[in-house]
Parts: structure tokens; C-alpha cells; sequence
């Protein structure tokens, strides 16, 4: 399939809802309260560990754990990844993965729900504010909806990110609340959200896939790795996306550091015949 595709008109029912959508605005405006606030030393802390500790759950479990099951977790760590990574308040655990596999099935078709094919703005965050998708598909996550308690969290997915904001409320303040929350919340959004977008439209493509996904150093950086997305159209089962020694993953590295004490178990490898196209028969890939 060529890199560029001619755009897609959207559905009917595709289209943002703005009243339901006001809060999701709001948390931006709230990010200028900082002219009130001011900043704290304690804030400026916040602001960096908060945004690289909820990154690297979206990455590592709502992505690559419970969209792709790129590695093994007991039960317990299951449920720990699946809480710090609603802490990122975007959405529950089970509505994320469910999307996300929808996403590589249906990959910049007129099935896509976020193909940049429909739009920049719309792959980037319009189809998180419209009414279509609202709802988690279990269907799509037979695997992981098994497990009442991921069911539960799924249902509260406000719980976590309430809990985290209440904390940094309580450690450093009304500025604390603002610069080490609300404003790595939004950063957090966005460069997540750069991985639907940008990453289908700006990079280079060293596998040709089946859709427009290319591999940006930039969004990697961003995002913990996640700007390989070339890569990992080309083989999902992998829980290291930067294939390559330069390709910076920093998600992997922690997850690898993590298999060393036993917290995470069989991180998957993209195979020489998938790094390498026609060394062998290729295996068939985990997107569910």
C-alpha cells in the first residue's frame, strides 16, 4: 500500500459532540490558573514525574500489555498497570486496548476510528469526543474483560486520575495541582494522541504495511518509544518497538529492567525474518 491514501469522508455519526466534550476543554483552560498559582519548586518536580510515570503505563500496558499482550503479567501487576495507566485519564483499560486492536485491524480504512485519512484533527483527538464511541466493545477484549476487577476499574475510569490530581493537590499545593497535574495531564493527551495523528503522516517508513504508519525519532522521544509505529504496524507481537540498537525505546528498557526482578515475564522479540523481510516465512501477527 503507497505511504500517502486519498482522504476518507467521515460517517454521519463521526462528528465531535461539544456540549459532552466541554469538560475535556475545560481541563485545558484550567491549565492557565498557573497565572494565579504561580509555580512552585514542588510543582516543577511534579510536572516531569508525573507526565514520565503516566507515559510509561499508556505505553507499556494500555499499548503494549493489554492491546497486545507483548509480555506476561500476574494478576496483581495486571492490575497495577491497569490502574496507573487510567491515572493518564484516558479512558478505562479495557474501552483503550479494545480501540486500539479495532485500530490495527482496520488500519486507515473507511473502518479506521481515527485514521488521519478522516482528517488530522479527527485521528488526533475528534473521535475521542464523539458519541459513537463512548462505549468499551468486550467483545474486542474477551481476553482481559474476563477479569472482574479490570471490569470494575474500567467502569470507574475517573477513580485513578481523581486519586493523582487529589495528591498533587495535597503535596504541592494549588500550583502543584495545576503545573505537576492538569498540565501533565494535557501534555500527556497530546503526545499520546501524536501517535494516531502524526505518526500516519510524518516520518519515514522502512516496512511496507498495509496503512500509512511511519517511524519518527521525535515522537519516540515523546512518547517513550511509541514514535516507531512502522515498526510496530509491521509486527504488533513485539514489546520492543525500537527494532533496532539507535531507535530509542525507553519504554523497553524499563520494562527489561522490570524482567529482571520478575515483574513482567517473556517480553517478545521481533524475530530476524520480521526485521529482515524474506530471510523466512513470517509469522502471523498479534493484533486480535
Amino acid at each position: 500500500m503507497p505511504a500517502t491514501l486519498p482522504p476518507l469522508t467521515r460517517a454521519a455519526d463521526e462528528r465531535v459532540n461539544w456540549v459532552s466534550s466541554i469538560p475535556f476543554f475545560l481541563v485545558h483552560v484550567a491549565c492557565l490558573a498557573v497565572i494565579f498559582t504561580g509555580f512552585s519548586l514542588t510543582a516543577l518536580i511534579l510536572l516531569p514525574v508525573m507526565f514520565l510515570s503516566r507515559s510509561f503505563f499508556v505505553t507499556a500496558a494500555y499499548h503494549r500489555y493489554f492491546s497486545h499482550k507483548s509480555y506476561r503479567l500476574n494478576r496483581f501487576w495486571q492490575f497495577v498497570f491497569a490502574f496507573q495507566a487510567e491515572a493518564s485519564a484516558q479512558k478505562g483499560v479495557l474501552w483503550w486496548a479494545a480501540n486500539h486492536r479495532h485500530h490495527h485491524r482496520y488500519s486507515d480504512t473507511e473502518a479506521d476510528l481515527h485514521s488521519p485519512r478522516k482528517g488530522f484533527w479527527w485521528s488526533h483527538v475528534g473521535w475521542i469526543l464523539s458519541n459513537k464511541y463512548n462505549q468499551t466493545d468486550l467483545a474486542a477484549i474477551k481476553d482481559f474483560a474476563q477479569y472482574p476487577e479490570l471490569r470494575w476499574l474500567d467502569r470507574h475510569e475517573g477513580m485513578p486520575p481523581w486519586i493523582y490530581g487529589i495528591a498533587a493537590l495535597l503535596i504541592g499545593g494549588w500550583s502543584g495541582l495545576v503545573v505537576g497535574f492538569v498540565w501533565s495531564t494535557v501534555l500527556l493527551w497530546h503526545s499520546t494522541f501524536l501517535v494516531n495523528s502524526a505518526a500516519h503522516v510524518f516520518g519515514r517508513r522502512r516496512y511496507e504495511t498495509n496503512d500509512t504508519s511511519r517511524n519518527s525519532m521525535l515522537i519516540a522521544l515523546v512518547t517513550g518509544g511509541e514514535g516507531w509505529h512502522n515498526n510496530h504496524h509491521h509486527y504488533q507481537a513485539s514489546a520492543r518497538q525500537g527494532f533496532f540498537w539507535w531507535e530509542v525505546d525507553m519504554t523497553y528498557y524499563v520494562l527489561k529492567v522490570m524482567s529482571w526482578v520478575g515483574i513482567v515475564k517473556d517480553l517478545k522479540q521481533p524475530p530476524t525474518r520480521i526485521l529482515f523481510p524474506g530471510t523466512g516465512p513470517e509469522e502471523e501477527l498479534i493484533a486480535a
